[in-house]
């Protein structure tokens, strides 16, 4: 009996310890001081944006990049039939940047085909540039949330030391755990916002260039519309 209450005592004690060294998230935060609350406050201003911005994309691109697979073969038989308003009145009535490329083709048709692909090129580089809209804060985002935990570890550290020479190199371990929490919690929510913006800004990137793709094909596919015999 005796050997197993000494067991089961033991078995308390060490999680008892075990539940006293457990720590949250918040409290990480919080034990870390004035300076890690404000950081992780920007960090997590940061993360939101860089969210909103991944979301509201992802929404744009997938719009865009859906089209019927029989428009143009619609518009490939309104313009060898003459029927020229027909087509742009199918372009007008579909969402998507390969319709209104094609109706900027379509509005030109009769002009020398240099003039029909340049309208058709700076139309698509609009279009590019709604496509792209805000995609770049995303990459500053990856950029700058790491440098900013960074910065927390300098400040963390700075006020580690700071309180070692003020108590002549003499200072408890209890008494630098602030300046150490500021320096291990940025640096970890820093790198967690840059890897998730870093991603997703790639996401989009890779996106993108499949929509803008999708449109260049479709661009050469009504040039060479024009060019057949009819």
């Amino acid at each position: 009996m005796n050997i197993f209450q000494e067991v089961t005592e033991g078995a308390e004690a060490t999680a008892s310890i075990s539940e006293e060294k457990t720590l949250s998230v918040i409290d990480l935060i919080v034990n870390g001081g004035t300076g890690s609350i404000i950081i992780i406050i920007v960090l997590f201003v940061l993360l939101f944006v860089a969210m909103y911005i991944y979301f509201e994309r992802i929404f744009a691109i997938k719009a865009a990049s859906k089209i019927d697979k029989n428009f143009m073969n619609q518009i490939r038989d309104h313009v060898m039939n003459g029927k020229l308003e027909a087509a742009k009145l199918l372009c007008a009535q579909t969402d998507s940047p390969v319709a209104r490329l094609t109706e900027k083709g379509v509005a030109r048709i009769g002009k020398p085909l240099d003039d029909i692909n340049t309208a058709i090129e700076n139309a698509g580089t609009l279009e590019v540039y709604k496509l792209e809209k805000n995609v770049s804060v995303l990459a500053t985002v990856a950029g700058a949330a790491p440098m900013i935990g960074f910065l927390g570890t300098v400040i963390g550290m700075i006020l580690a030391f700071h309180e070692m020479a003020s108590s002549g190199g003499q200072a408890e371990m209890g008494s630098l755990a602030s300046g150490i929490y500021t320096a291990m919690t940025t640096t970890v929510a820093g790198l967690v916002v840059g890897i998730i913006a870093y991603i997703g800004y790639n996401h989009l990137v890779n996106r993108t260039d499949k929509v803008v793709h999708q449109m260049e094909a479709n661009a050469v596919e009504f040039l060479d519309l024009l060019n057949e015999p009819i």
